[in-house]
């Protein structure tokens, strides 16, 4: 069993910098490392020439395709070999264990009906960190879980919401990918593509699944809540999620914007306010 780590960037320069560090340093390695580029060229020189990385580049004239570019990602994983794929997001650094746990937590996966896809934990790191504290030892002292998500106790596979699949770091197989059918590419900017996934997840009889290893650091960037800055893709994205799902996903944000003012609440559906 070959997994691939695929990763979708756009921006994020440094920290896209620090994880490839991080991926050279795993061991096992993954089969290889592939990076999407979303309308961002700078990537290319980043990367330069590296051993099992491949890089992807996608345009991105009418906004962000976080979902297409984690079906390219996954698309070049496969032509790569790869059986197994982990989504980690650009602002992510993989624990040691990384590939290691990820395979064995997979087949441990395989053996449940319908497809799974499993979730190795996350801890948040907070601002200010210097160079020399970017070691696995340290950001385990540092990092935060956050409290939505579940560490199970044990190395056993722990059940999971489907509604609260979050794909910074998830795994699959290649196989299960197919049977999900990955990322419905019409959501496009941020917002919904990921609880959209675990609907088609649970369509396919599948699972989601926590882990207590393949952990990775979540680097600190600045961020806003509700993100107001992407208020009419957010709203593009609830209204398709509505039509294909039968209600809104993100009702906090959704709510929250209203209230401040950015979306309107209509009877087709959201809409951005005027400026």
């Amino acid at each position: 069993m070959e997994l691939a780590i695929v990763t979708i960037a756009h921006g994020r320069h440094d920290h896209l910098t620090r994880q490839l560090r991080w991926i050279d340093a795993l061991d096992p390695r993954p089969l290889v490392h592939v990076v999407v580029a979303m309308g961002d060229p700078a990537v290319a020189g980043l990367i330069g020439y590296r051993e099992r990385t491949v890089l992807v580049e996608l345009p991105a004239d009418g906004g962000l395709p976080l979902a297409g570019a984690r079906n390219r990602g996954v698309a070049a994983a496969e032509e790569a070999g790869a059986t197994l794929v982990a989504l980690l997001d650009v602002d992510c650094l993989p624990e040691p264990g990384f590939v290691a746990d990820y395979t064995s937590r997979l087949l441990d996966a395989a053996t449940q009906p319908g497809p799974s896809v499993v979730t190795g934990r996350v801890r948040y790191l907070p601002e200010g960190l210097s160079g020399d504290d970017y070691t696995p030892e340290r950001l385990a002292e540092v990092g935060r879980d956050h409290p939505a998500r579940t560490v199970p106790e044990t190395d056993d596979l722990l059940a999971a919401d489907v509604n609260l699949l979050w794909s910074l770091n998830i795994a699959t197989s290649i196989t299960d990918w197919h049977r999900i059918g990955g990322f419905d590419e019409r959501y496009v900017g941020y917002g919904g593509e990921d609880t959209d996934f675990g609907r088609r997840l649970a369509a396919a009889g599948g699972h989601l699944w926590w882990i207590r290893g393949a952990g990775a650091f979540h680097q600190w960037h600045p961020s806003s809540s509700p993100p107001v800055e992407h208020a009419a893709a957010i709203a593009r994205n609830a209204n398709l999620f509505h039509s294909l799902w039968g209600e809104y996903p993100m009702p906090g944000w959704l709510e929250a914007m209203e209230q401040s003012g950015h979306l309107l609440r209509t009877a087709e559906g959201w809409a951005p306010a005027a400026p």
